[in-house]
């Protein structure tokens, strides 16, 4: 088994309790509405949506993959962290067995935040999966907290 993994930062305008609050809390609610093209729902299949809670979330053709299933390890609202574990779809048991991603909202002395997000992958071999795999989930991640972070722009009293 290889473990791989990425880490990736960006600077956001908008605050790190509003990014967490509608990027994390209220993601299964708002990223559906958009990012329609990309994630077509998601289910909260067990618990209210913090810890312990499994939550399903299904995508359109362009996501190689139909869905995935995660379980919510840590949702901390005070501190802007959230961890969760994938369950099963994605590339799980194809390319890898098992996925941890972490994603934290730290505060900027300007108003604005630092989003920084982690995954890592325990490849099945060391060439089932590829760095291109890892750039298309750093970049759905890198999209759907953008698009969030746009709506909140366009929205000044969303999230509040």
């Amino acid at each position: 088994m290889v473990v791989k993994g990425f880490s990736q930062e960006f600077l956001s305008p908008i605050s790190a309790s509003r990014m967490f609050k509608a990027g994390i809390v209220d993601a299964h609610v708002l990223v559906p509405k958009l990012i329609p093209g990309v994630v077509t729902g998601t289910t909260i299949l067990q618990g209210d949506g913090g810890v312990g809670s499994v939550k399903r979330t299904d995508f359109t053709h362009v996501i190689p993959f139909s869905y995935v299933t995660d379980r919510v390890e840590e949702q901390d609202e005070e501190k802007f962290v959230y961890r969760y574990t994938m369950l099963e779809g994605g590339f799980l048991g194809k390319k890898y067995d098992a996925a941890n991603y972490q994603v934290r909202f730290e505060p900027t002395s300007d108003g604005g935040s630092i989003c920084k997000m982690t995954g890592q992958y325990n490849a099945l071999d060391d060439s089932s999966f590829t760095e291109e795999d890892i750039e298309i989930g750093k970049q759905g991640l890198m999209g759907m907290y953008k698009a969030v972070e746009a709506y909140l722009q366009q929205n000044p009293d969303a999230y509040v």
